[in-house]
This record gives structure tokens, C-alpha cells and sequence, in this order.
């Protein structure tokens, strides 16, 4: 695991300089503290054309593992951050083939297989990966991402100077890079509370997408896609079959991320994703596995009983942390590290039970991608019960409709009258654009009541909802729910859940593993019928019955909990003041996006009580804080 940086520069009276590389890998060292590595190469008269930089988490082949890697001709040159995980018996092929190897590494497979086979290299990998190869033969650079897009690559293309990094804030670090905002990425940000791909919130800085790959060749960039889920085929099985091919792909699945020269755990929250990892890594492992658990005061949000209930079954050595308002001081630390705002609300416990993970273990495995895999989010019933209500007839409709707008108004946002209220007002749009909005921070409406003259102008004709939208439009489905948990593996898995993780977990030198996300087991998931992960109103009904027998019985009937944070509490409360005079700040009005009296408005009715703004303010807040450092400053290092 590591922060991968790098310069390309196709004017032959360039020359890149090793301190500017240096500088570049200076803002990755939280992602790789054990080692720095630097090539140079391609150039006249003793310039340089191309410069990679890496910064090193050890975990596989602690001693010889060191980056650049080439070949035996010092031809092909990569860095790479992530873990290949069938990477010895991609040697044994390679080594078959009359391939040398001088380290154990698992990126020096890659070196081999981009000779064999080009960026088609990238389809025999089973990992996570972010990677450079730069060809000298061919004057030709690949940059690549996992399928799932489990660790980041941006990049920005300035004149005839390519610049990459693990990161933004390395990228910066280069000056010809403008610091300017994008208005179309903020514009999204406040519908999804992540900045869609392939835009970042800078100008002319890219994400490139997952499953995708940039090749430079000849002074002209090509990026491609070279892998999709299928959501199409299904694969006739009975319930048991079903049953015993996921328990068999699973366990290879943890079984493979158990591979590792130092100390791994596991996160556990109590829900049961990472009580099945927990479960089948303490089947393969010999020694207890370390579990950390994180919670907090209120006990509506607190999840610790659960996670004891698992680690007391499985007998593992178990840790907990609670997380309390002023852990709210490390903001700022948060804002840095996410490079843009982000505005997941458990990026905040997900940074703690980093942390104190990393206490004890470099590697940790986790849960996520077995809500999208199985249908496991409460909106999933929303989608199934929505399809049931469009069948009603007309009056009936008009009669539930008439229901909700009389119903008792709720502060809070998941009593049931809240959320038959949203569901009924959804009704009247496309299943697509209801969906859509059920997900959103701010919708359409709320968003034309939010914006300053000056920005709803900028962004006029720009539709956020287009996002989400286009993958439902342009891809092959079975039916809506179907159709759904795949638009979310390609939005929201790798634009939210896997960015907090990653980020909060490199922040302090930790490696995430997710076992659901190993990219054979998920096209076995999306093989499944869609009614066999939501059997009626029962959410992950076949991977319950698969594990039925492993994990505790009040953990399968526990109902979907989810990671979240008490801030609808704390911004009434501990934090009230600090909202107020971030959002009201003349700095932050000053700034022509949002019209001050609807701020006032929402501040004014979630610290009263009138409603739950939680979620917008958060987003908002997030908003500003990353305004100031990035764009008002230039970043230091806040690790």
C-alpha cells in the first residue's frame, strides 16, 4: 500500500527535477511512512521526460520490495500502490515463460505482464491497484485503476505536461497546476455528498475512473474501460447451491487478503458484513483475530453491544473506542486528507477506528460492498414497495398522497412518518430520478432555494441527477432493483464508501482489505437474482442463509443500523456555535454561492428542533472548511 506520484513532460527542453518528484512524494508519506523511491529517466542532453515518485507502506516483501521496479533490461519501470493478490501464481507463469525476477514483490508481476501482454496486463490482476508502467521503448506511460476502484488515481493535464498522483494535494504540489474550483463538481457534491467521477473539485484535475486506464503514447491520451459488471445473466441455481458457492468464493476471497508480511485485523461494527469476515477469518486463522469497534454516547448510534456479541462468538482479542464531540477538533486534519470536500459523516469514526487499528496491525480487513453485492440498505425495500404502490390504482394513490401531507411532522429523519412523507412526495417522478432524489443531500428544489443568483446561473443546464441517472440509461438490467444495486457499485461504492475508507485509513498508514470486493466473487453476486437478495421485504436473504450457521443468531435478525454520526445532535447542541459562525462567516457569504437568508433559515430550524438539516449542514460545512485550506491556502501537512 503506498502513494504513487509522477511527472510526464513531452518538450524536449523539459527537465524534471528530482526535488520536484521529492515534493510531490513529501504529501503521500502518511499513505507509505517506510520507504521513498524515485525514477528518472528519458531525455536529451541529460534531461529528464518522465519522473515517478512512491512513497511505501511495506506489507509484502518487506526487504527487497522497494520501488521503482523494472525489468531485467530496465526498460519498464512501475509504481505501485495496492496489493495484487494472486500475484505468486502469476510468477509461476511469468517465471515459466523465461521471466527473471530480483525482488518478491507482488508489483514486479506486473512489470512482467505488461511485457507479455500490454495494458491487457491489467485483466489477469485480482486486487486493488493504482499503477504506473513507463515503457522506454515506446515513450509510452499506462496509468490504471482497480476495477472496483478501491485505491484513487487523479491527474491533470496541463500544455504538454502530464501530472498524476494517489492524491490531489501531491498534484498540487506542482505549479504550473491552477488552484481554481470547479462549479459543475460542487454543483454535484451537494446532491451525491461526494464529488462525482471523472471531475474533482479543482479545474483540470481529473479522477480516472475505475476499471479504466489512461495510456500516453505519442503525445496523445487514450483512456479506456477494460471491465463491467454484468448485471444480465443470471445463473439458475437452487437456494443451497446458491448458498454453498458463495461460502466457497468467500472464503477464498478472505483467505487470499490474509496474505501479508505483518500484523492484520479486522474492523468489525456489529452488522453482519464484517461479522462474516470476522467469522471466516477466525475459521482460517490459528491466532485470535484482532477486531476494532468503534461507538459513541448516544446509544441510538452506538453499535458496541453488537460487535462484542460477535467478537465474544468468535473469541477474538477485541478492542473499542467511543468517539465523542470533540473529536470534531480533528476537522480540519479530515478536510486535508480528503483532498475535496466530502461530506460522509462516518469518515469521522471511520478515521478513529483507523486509528487506533493501526496501533496494532498494517493490514485490516472490512465488510464493505456487501450492502450493494445483497441488497442490504433500507432504500433497497423502498425501491421493491415503490414498484408495488405504482400498481395501486389512481385513487388509491391520491388517497395515500393526501395521507402523507396531513401526517404529524418528524424532526427526525428515520421515524416512519418521515420517510412515508418522502417516499409518497417521490411518487410522481421517473423510478430512475426517485431513486436519485431518496439518495440526495439536496435536491432540485431544495437546491434552487439554496443558491446565490451568480452560482444557479453558473450551473444552469447542468443536471446532477445525470450522473446516476446515465448508468441506469446505458447499461442492461433484469429489472429496477437489479438495475439499482448496480448503479450504486458504480457511483456510490467508488465514490463514497471506498474514498472514506481508503482515505481514513492511508491517513494513518493502514491498509484497508475488503474481501466483498474481490472482483470474482461480486460477478458471482451479480449472477444472482435480485429476488434472492431481497426475498419480500428481507434484505440479504441469500447471504444470511449461506452463513446461517457461522454468525449469531441476533446478528442475522438485527435490523440494517448503518455507521452513522450523531451530528443532527451535536450541531444542536456541542457544535452549534461553531456552525453558526463558520456558515454565517463573512468569508464564507462572501463567496456568492448560497443566498444568506436560506442559510439562516436551516441553521435556525435544525438548532430549534423545527427540522433536520443534519446531513446539509454537515455538507455545507464540509463545503467551506475545504474552501479555506485549499483554495484560500496552500495545504500543510497535517498528518
Amino acid at each position: 500500500m503506498c502513494g504513487i506520484c509522477g511527472i510526464l513532460n513531452t518538450r524536449s527542453e523539459s527537465n524534471i527535477k528530482e526535488e520536484i518528484i521529492r515534493n510531490m512524494c513529501s504529501v503521500l508519506k502518511h499513505r507509505g511512512p517506510d520507504d521513498e523511491g524515485i525514477y528518472l529517466g528519458w531525455g536529451k542532453d541529460g534531461r529528464k521526460n518522465i519522473g515517478l515518485g512512491i512513497r511505501r507502506l511495506a506489507i509484502i516483501d518487506l526487504d527487497t520490495g522497494h520501488q521503482p521496479i523494472h525489468n531485467e533490461e530496465r526498460t519498464v519501470w512501475i509504481v505501485c500502490n495496492g496489493e495484487i493478490y494472486n500475484f505468486r501464481e502469476l510468477r509461476k507463469d511469468l517465471e515459466a515463460k523465461g521471466h527473471c525476477f530480483y525482488t518478491h514483490s507482488d508489483a514486479e508481476v506486473i512489470v512482467h505482464l505488461y511485457e507479455e501482454y500490454g495494458a491487457e496486463c491489467l485483466q489477469f490482476l485480482r486486487g486493488m491497484f493504482a499503477l504506473a508502467v513507463w515503457d522506454d521503448a515506446k515513450k509510452s506511460l499506462l496509468l490504471a485503476r482497480d476495477r472496483i476502484g478501491q485505491k484513487p488515481l487523479c491527474y491533470a493535464e496541463i500544455g504538454k505536461e502530464l501530472v498524476f498522483a494517489s492524491e490531489i494535494k501531491s498534484i498540487l504540489r506542482v505549479k504550473q497546476v491552477p488552484r481554481q474550483v470547479n462549479i459543475e463538481a460542487i454543483h454535484n457534491y451537494l446532491t451525491y455528498q461526494y464529488v462525482p467521477s471523472p471531475l474533482t473539485a479543482f479545474k483540470g484535475i481529473f479522477k480516472l475512473p475505475p476499471a479504466h486506464y489512461l495510456l500516453w503514447e505519442n503525445g496523445k491520451i487514450s483512456i479506456e474501460q477494460y471491465w463491467s459488471l454484468n448485471a444480465v445473466n443470471k445463473i439458475k441455481m437452487s437456494e443451497d447451491e446458491y448458498c454453498s458457492r458463495i461460502r466457497d468464493l468467500f472464503e477464498e476471497s478472505v483467505k487470499l487478503r490474509l496474505v501479508s508480511d505483518v500484523p492484520l485485523g479486522a474492523f468489525l461494527s456489529g452488522g453482519l458484513d464484517s461479522s462474516i469476515v470476522v467469522g471466516v477469518m477466525s475459521k482460517l486463522m490459528r491466532e485470535p483475530v484482532k477486531t476494532f469497534s468503534i461507538g459513541f454516547q448516544e446509544e441510538k448510534y452506538n453499535e458496541l453491544n453488537y460487535a462484542r456479541i460477535t467478537a465474544n462468538h468468535f473469541k477474538t482479542d477485541h478492542h473499542e473506542y467511543i468517539v465523542k464531540p470533540d473529536a470534531l477538533d480533528i476537522l480540519s486534519k479530515l478536510i486535508w486528507h480528503y483532498n475535496e470536500p466530502f461530506a460522509d459523516s462516518s469518515a469521522l469514526p471511520t478515521y478513529y477506528v483507523s486509528k487506533m487499528t493501526s496501533r496494532d496491525v498494517t493490514v485490516a480487513l472490512n465488510g464493505d460492498g456487501g450492502d450493494e453485492n445483497f441488497a442490504g440498505y433500507p432504500r433497497y425495500k423502498a425501491v421493491k414497495l415503490a414498484e408495488y404502490y405504482e400498481k395501486f390504482p389512481q385513487c388509491m394513490r391520491n388517497m395515500a398522497n393526501g395521507i402523507a401531507r396531513k401526517l404529524p411532522y418528524s424532526p427526525e429523519q428515520k421515524t416512519i412518518f418521515r420517510r412515508f412523507r418522502r417516499f409518497a412526495e417521490s411518487m410522481n417522478y421517473s423510478p430512475e430520478r426517485r431513486y436519485i432524489r431518496w439518495i440526495s443531500i439536496f435536491d432540485n428544489e431544495r437546491k434552487e432555494e439554496l443558491y446565490a443568483p451568480s452560482f444557479r446561473e453558473a450551473v444552469q443546464g447542468i443536471d446532477s441527477f445525470g450522473y446516476a441517472e446515465d448508468y441506469y440509461n446505458n447499461n442492461k438490467y433484469n429489472d429496477f432493483l437489479d438495475g439499482t444495486l448496480f448503479v450504486d457499485i458504480m457511483t456510490y461504492l467508488p465514490g463514497d464508501l471506498l474514498v472514506k475508507v481508503d482515505i481514513a485509513a492511508m491517513a494513518n498508514s493502514l491498509e484497508a482489505r475488503s474481501p466483498f470486493l474481490d472482483h470474482k466473487f461480486m460477478e458471482f453476486a451479480a449472477s444472482i437474482p435480485s429476488n434472492l437478495k431481497l426475498k419480500g421485504l428481507t434484505s440479504k436473504y441469500i447471504l444470511k442463509k449461506a452463513f446461517s450457521k457461522l454468525i449469531p443468531a441476533s446478528i442475522l435478525r438485527r435490523k440494517k443500523m448503518g455507521f452513522g454520526v450523531p451530528i443532527s445532535h451535536w450541531f444542536r447542541n456541542e457544535l452549534k456555535d461553531y456552525l453558526r459562525d463558520e456558515l454565517l462567516s463573512r468569508h464564507c457569504l462572501e463567496r456568492g454561492y448560497f443566498q444568506t437568508k436560506y442559510l439562516k433559515l436551516i441553521i435556525d430550524e435544525h438548532i430549534s428542533g423545527r427540522y433536520d438539516h443534519g446531513y446539509r449542514l454537515w455538507a455545507l460545512l464540509n463545503l467551506e472548511l475545504w474552501q479555506q485550506m485549499f483554495i484560500d491556502k496552500i495545504p500543510d501537512n497535517k498528518t
